[in-house]
């Protein structure tokens, strides 16, 4: 049976290649498929900024005319300018448990970007940090929320009888919310403020948000993840997309806004509610009734999981406690809402700073993901 690599050049081809995932993970209960709209967005060149700063290739492979794998071959030059590195990048990768069809794959990403300069390949990651990055390693039966990946468990070996090796591990956890607001949590909240003459500033809208602070809410994200793996400075166009994608889709309730004295945005939080069982029922199709199952969830006045997307502090008021005051504001709002699970995004293992705000909750980790890199 003969295996083929094909380049993905038209948008046809890029709809098979966004829907290979969902054929592949057709009887998996724990996959939850992306928006389909969204991944088209991601991948057209007038639409998403992060591809004035990247470049990318796409590729297919098929076995006898059928589809068996696909990868995304990436290079970030503001990325790799700013690590003083020369990687290609691999994502949005995905296969049968067929060791030729996982080499080939890879082979043809190596190959692009040896072409190109490159001596590193790295991976799974996406164009920037805000996509989607870190292969699962641990956690194979925990439902997997719109904010992540998810992979079966044979891709590890895969890329790893490939001679890929761990360069970074993030670790998830599960957070049962409280029912009362800790002691502890409320009286290091209520420290720093005095400490650091900082206050909540409970905005209400995206426009509101928009109106008061500008772009200086994405610019204190940018400044926070600058030191975290594969950062990349996001351009002023990339805070706008970024803005206007997930603004409006917000409830207000979960985003906070620490800001100083002279109302300087020192810190920021969000969190959303888990829309993903809304995704699954309709396949990340938003048409024609799949907009109201997630609009539904993303406006439901209770909730029983919640996702908390990130948390960022701007660098001169990092280590000052800045967390505890955000996640003192939320505490109210899962009792509100009725919250009986939290699910974290993915947290560097070396992240030791939020990490340790873990203690306050009852909380555990459940999976681990991780960023594999090679020599080429």
């Amino acid at each position: 049976m003969s295996l083929e690599i094909r380049k993905i050049c038209t948008r046809g081809e890029l709809r098979r290649f966004i829907e290979f995932a969902n054929s592949l993970y057709a009887d998996c209960q724990y996959y939850c498929p992306p928006l389909f709209l969204d991944e088209l967005r991601t991948f057209d060149e007038k639409k998403n900024p992060a591809l004035e700063v990247c470049e990318k290739q796409l590729f297919m492979a098929y076995r006898d005319g059928k589809a068996v794998g696909r990868i995304a071959a990436i290079i970030n030059h503001r990325a790799n300018e700013h690590w003083n590195c020369k990687k290609v990048r691999f994502g949005w990768m995905d296969f049968v448990d067929d060791e030729e069809v996982s080499r080939a794959l890879l082979d043809a990403v190596r190959d692009w970007g040896k072409q190109r300069g490159m001596t590193q390949m790295n991976g799974p990651v996406g164009f920037t940090d805000w996509d989607h990055q870190g292969l699962l390693i641990e956690g194979f039966d925990y439902l997997a929320p719109l904010a992540s990946l998810y992979n079966y468990a044979y891709y590890a070996k895969h890329l790893e009888d490939y001679g890929l090796r761990k360069e970074a591990d993030w670790i998830e956890h599960r957070i049962t919310p409280p029912q009362i607001m800790p002691e502890k949590l409320a009286r290091i909240s209520e420290i720093v403020k005095q400490r650091y003459h900082v206050r909540v500033d409970k905005v209400r809208s995206a426009k509101e948000l928009q109106r008061k602070y500008g772009s200086t809410y994405m610019d204190v994200l940018d400044e926070a993840y600058q030191n975290l793996y594969n950062f990349q400075p996001m351009t002023q166009r990339q805070k706008d997309y970024y803005r206007d994608m997930y603004f409006p889709i917000l409830n207000f309730d979960f985003v906070t806004v620490v800001v100083n004295e002279k109302d300087e945005i020192v810190g920021a939080g969000v969190g959303m509610p888990d829309i993903s069982e809304a995704v699954r029922k309709c396949g990340g199709k938003l048409f024609p009734f799949g907009w109201y199952h997630i609009l539904k969830a993303l406006r439901a006045k209770k909730m029983e999981v919640f996702d908390l997307l990130l948390i960022g502090v701007r660098p001169d008021y990092q280590n000052k406690g800045i967390n505890s005051v955000i996640l003192a504001d939320w505490v109210p709002y899962f009792i509100q809402y009725g919250i009986k699970q939290t699910e974290t995004t993915a947290m560097l293992e070396t992240n030791t700073k939020v990490l340790s705000q873990m203690e306050l909750f009852e909380t555990r980790q459940h999976k681990r993901r991780r960023a594999y890199v090679k020599e080429i």
